[in-house]
């Protein structure tokens, strides 16, 4: 009996001498897995590809041509008055952008930069920034609908908003009390004028318009 009691104790596997050993493997394997580092945004590199610097430059130079010419526009060419008209520079370069970018970027580039121009002081009244972005917006559509894309259907569609919107803006005033009918030829000289000056203004707003490619689609 003795020799059988000692051969079953040699058969019994020894005992581990941690009963926690398998749990302590776990946690060091879960120890390797670190958590996210909490660095605030600030502090991070900010990474921009090529096409993405190519785009701010592009935006970045529009808003400064729109700073430029609102200025002109309020300090010299308020002053330059040709018979009895003047130009609306700031506003023709915002129909002008619109046209050039197309309906999907232009219809919101419109809408913001018409709510920047209410702001600056230097529009008519705050209709005026659903004004120009309707007109800026049908100009597109027309322009894409109808005409392929080059400089006289940009211009002329252009032109063609802002002879629009110089319309809609006399009818405002009267109905305002304003101005009058006697204003009319005014009104339109000054849709004429800044028509004019698209022109050159069309060559500047198209090379930087061409910075990083053309992103539209016809």
């Amino acid at each position: 009996m003795a020799t059988q009691n000692r051969k079953r104790r040699r058969k019994t596997p020894p005992r581990s001498g941690n009963p926690f050993r398998l749990n302590l493997n776990f946690r060091r394997k879960t120890v390797d897995f670190k958590p996210d580092s909490l660095e605030s945004g600030f502090l991070r590199k900010l990474y921009m590809t090529r096409q993405q610097r190519f785009a701010l430059l592009k935006w970045v130079l529009y808003a400064a041509v729109l700073i430029v010419l609102l200025v002109i526009q309020d300090v010299i060419m308020s002053r330059v008055v040709l018979f009895g008209t003047t130009t609306e520079l700031t506003a023709g370069a915002i129909l002008l952008i619109t046209v050039m970018e197309g309906v999907e970027t232009g219809s919101l580039f419109v809408f913001l930069t018409s709510a920047l121009y209410y702001f600056s002081g230097s529009s008519p009244g705050p209709w005026s920034v659903l004004l120009l972005t309707f007109t800026g917006i049908g100009a597109c559509l027309f322009r894409q609908m109808f005409w392929r894309r080059s400089r006289g259907s940009v211009v002329l569609c252009s032109a063609t908003a802002m002879l629009v919107y110089e319309l809609v803006t006399c009818l405002i005033g009267i109905f305002q009390g304003l101005t009058h009918w006697g204003r009319l030829p005014a009104f339109l000289g000054t849709a004429l004028l800044s028509s004019v000056v698209m022109l050159p203004l069309y060559s500047l707003i198209n090379v930087i318009g061409q910075i990083g490619g053309n992103t539209w689609k016809e």
